[in-house]
């Protein structure tokens, strides 16, 4: 026996509507049609469907076991079409996130949370573990965005650009740096650096002041949370360099004081990195476009 979708909706409409005439307009198909449709199924399944002389039309018991059948699969094969229309529309998908770089979290959460009222069938993710591996993981597929300074030519990968920051230098109030008009690499060499745990190649305030100036700090301490980091250094255990969206947070109080590096200033870009066949998804744009009006607020 060979039973085909469009058997188990004959079977439902007909059950549904009473009589094969309503249940053809339901169908969009011609009653004559219709007709021949379920005679070759009762054919093919050796025994009537219906009891012909009820009315409204009734279904016999072999029928009623097929309409049982139609009544647990529809719904399942319907729910499967939606998924694929509404991922082939960009209305559901999948958003994983990959971060390099550890104060991100201040800016993403706000954008996730606008983003899933906006598109709360997409799932989402962070991906922390993936940090030092971000990009490789983005052309795996392991994730769907990759959030990076550090844009390359990788083949059919785009670096959509998010915002400019500043790395900023904060000390404490009454630090002897905090009377400086800006920082400079020599000023560190003395100091204990208060940074996040990872590589120097991935800190602003190597790659941007300390490398090329071939300096190093006294010592340097690593530490997992932007709120602790905040606190040593208010609490004068040291002195750190961090975006400025980070130093300008209400949340970390005013107990610091916050300096240029360099005369005129250092300024990075962040990115969102994403496959090119993805690029034109609507929850991509939407979280490219949330993140941009989150980074002028």
């Amino acid at each position: 026996m060979y039973i085909e979708f469009r058997h188990l909706r004959t079977i439902k409409a007909i059950h549904d509507q009473g009589g094969l005439a309503r249940a053809a307009d339901v169908l969009n198909i011609t009653q004559s049609a219709l007709s021949h449709q379920v005679k070759a199924l009762e054919d093919q399944v050796g025994m009537e469907l219906f009891l012909r002389r009820s009315k409204p039309l009734k279904l016999s018991k072999a029928g009623h076991k097929l309409l049982k059948l139609a009544e647990e699969i529809l719904p399942r094969v319907e729910a499967v079409e939606m998924d694929f229309s509404e991922t082939i529309d960009g209305k559901a998908g999948r958003l994983h996130i990959a971060i390099e770089c550890h104060a991100c979290f201040d800016w993403l959460f706000p954008v996730l949370e606008q983003f899933r009222k906006s598109w709360g069938q997409v799932d989402v993710d962070i991906r922390p573990s993936l940090a030092f591996d971000a990009l490789p993981a983005l052309q795996r597929e392991e994730v769907d965005v990759a959030i990076s300074d550090d844009p390359e030519a990788i083949a059919g990968i785009s670096f959509i650009p998010l915002f400019d920051y500043e790395p900023t230098f904060i000390c404490a109030t009454d630090h002897p740096l905090a009377q400086k008009d800006y920082i400079v690499a020599e000023d560190l060499r003395d100091q204990i650096l208060i940074t996040y745990p990872e590589d120097k190649t991935r800190l602003d305030v190597y790659t941007e002041l300390l490398t090329p100036a071939k300096i190093e700090p006294k010592a340097l301490r690593q530490i997992e949370l932007t709120a602790v980091i905040m606190l040593l250094v208010a609490s004068n255990r040291g002195v750190s360099v961090l975006p400025d969206w980070v130093v300008a947070n209400e949340q970390y109080g005013h107990d610091f004081v916050t300096k240029r590096i360099t005369k005129n200033g250092v300024s990075r870009r962040l990115f969102a990195a994403v496959r090119d066949a993805d690029i034109e998804l609507g929850y991509i744009q939407d979280f490219v476009k949330y993140t941009k009006d989150q980074a002028i607020r």
